[in-house]
């Protein structure tokens, strides 16, 4: 019995000890009591100092519809939370007496033969005016060209495909501004076909094909205020589809929402210039995998397709290291989604300083890990093993 209390007794403070956090502790809610800020209200742009503040300065900001709106996820949250938390069992192997003081200069990326000052991107995410209802995404629009990164726009964005295009700047270092368009398909497909039709029209460079939403999706968080989901209808969304979407068009077609070895693979055989990894956040299905479980499934199972085509991935990134994670795994690309809506509560200015961060911290974490090179991250960086026993393996 005292065996069985015992053993009982440190399961459960086992269990306690790593309770869930939202936003790792950073220091901000300890420094503000020592400020005059009011709780309840944005805190100082300069106080951000962390992606993770910019969620919790939203949380004061936003009402309690418009903030689970950004932050709900599907069911239990088991997905959305494990993004988060899965970057923890993946160590770096951090390796010294390597010059990096030019590591900074390799950070620029190229990605279907546009050039980037960074391997991060703006995630597509709707309803941009909850957060800054007078420019909603006309800020993700200004401060992409500003820092020179890719901002992918969501079909459902608060501004129309028009007004985006409308605002973009002409002396980033692609020249005119490179958007690309998220895309969704449902019963209606000239809905679809429109929004394409005016995409192109107005300049898009590439179109992101969300296949992750056949359908709704549970979302107990935001139900509790209504909030209806992107796509509420039943789709029939097949690969045969996707032959058709690219026969409308003579821009590059992304589908995004690969969660699986296989279908990473498929992607490749229908002509696929790029994949997107991504679990939709966590909101579309829960026991979803993370875009570091994709990445490490798909690399340990067909490598080859790392070389084959160019990868996106998103979902739970918020620290450099996270993107070094995926960098070193293949994927070339890493987007951002929530904390960008979050930054969006300080207009222009936060999204600037978001993205701020994230190159300040991947060029300091890669230096600090003996990485040379952003554009050849090692394999040998991560040790992904621990991964392995949620990981889907082809010769088991």
């Amino acid at each position: 019995m005292r065996l069985f209390t015992s053993a009982g007794f440190l399961a459960a403070v086992a269990f306690a000890a790593e309770p869930f956090l939202n936003e790792a502790d950073t220091g901000l809610v300890d420094y503000l009591l020592g400020t005059n800020y009011t709780e309840g209200t944005l805190p100082l742009l300069k106080d951000m100092r962390a992606v993770l503040d910019f969620d919790y300065a939203a949380r004061q900001f936003l009402d309690n519809q418009k903030y689970s709106f950004y932050r709900t996820a599907a069911g239990g949250e088991w997905s959305y939370r494990n993004n988060l938390d899965v970057w923890k069992k993946v160590m770096l192997r951090p390796r010294h007496l390597h010059d990096v003081s030019k590591l900074n200069e390799t950070l620029p990326v190229t990605f279907l033969g546009y050039n980037f000052s960074a391997p991060v991107f703006i995630a597509p995410a709707a309803r941009g005016a909850y957060a800054n209802p007078e420019r909603a995404e006309l800020n993700f629009v200004d401060a992409a060209a500003k820092e020179n990164i890719l901002y992918t726009a969501a079909l459902y964005a608060s501004k129309t495909i028009e007004e985006l295009a409308a605002q973009k700047h002409n002396d980033t270092m692609n020249g005119p501004q490179v958007l690309f368009q998220q895309i969704y398909t449902n019963a209606n497909f000239s809905v679809t076909w429109d929004a394409m039709k005016r995409a192109e029209e107005t300049g898009a460079k590439a179109f992101v094909w969300t296949i992750d939403a056949p359908g709704d999706s549970t979302r107990h968080r935001a139900a509790r205020y209504d909030t209806t989901n992107a796509n509420g209808a039943t789709s029939a969304l097949t690969w045969d589809l996707y032959d058709e979407i690219k026969s409308r068009t003579s821009l590059p077609v992304i589908p995004k929402g690969i969660v699986t070895v296989e279908d990473a693979v498929m992607a490749v055989s229908k002509g696929a210039p790029a994949i997107y990894l991504s679990n939709h956040g966590g909101r579309q299905l829960e026991y979803s995998p993370s875009p570091l479980e994709i990445a490490y499934e798909i690399h340990r199972n067909a490598p080859q397709v790392f070389q084959q085509v160019e990868v996106m991935a998103d979902s739970g990134v918020r620290y450099g290291t996270d993107v070094l994670k995926l960098l070193a795994l293949g994927v070339k690309m890493v987007g951002l989604g929530r904390p960008f809506m979050y930054a969006n509560c300080y207009g222009t200015e936060g999204v600037e300083k978001l993205i701020q961060i994230l190159k300040t911290e991947i060029v300091h974490d890669g230096a600090q890990a003996g990485v040379t090179d952003l554009k050849k991250v090692p394999r040998s960086l991560i040790n992904a093993r621990p991964l392995e026993a949620n990981v889907f393996l082809m010769d088991q």
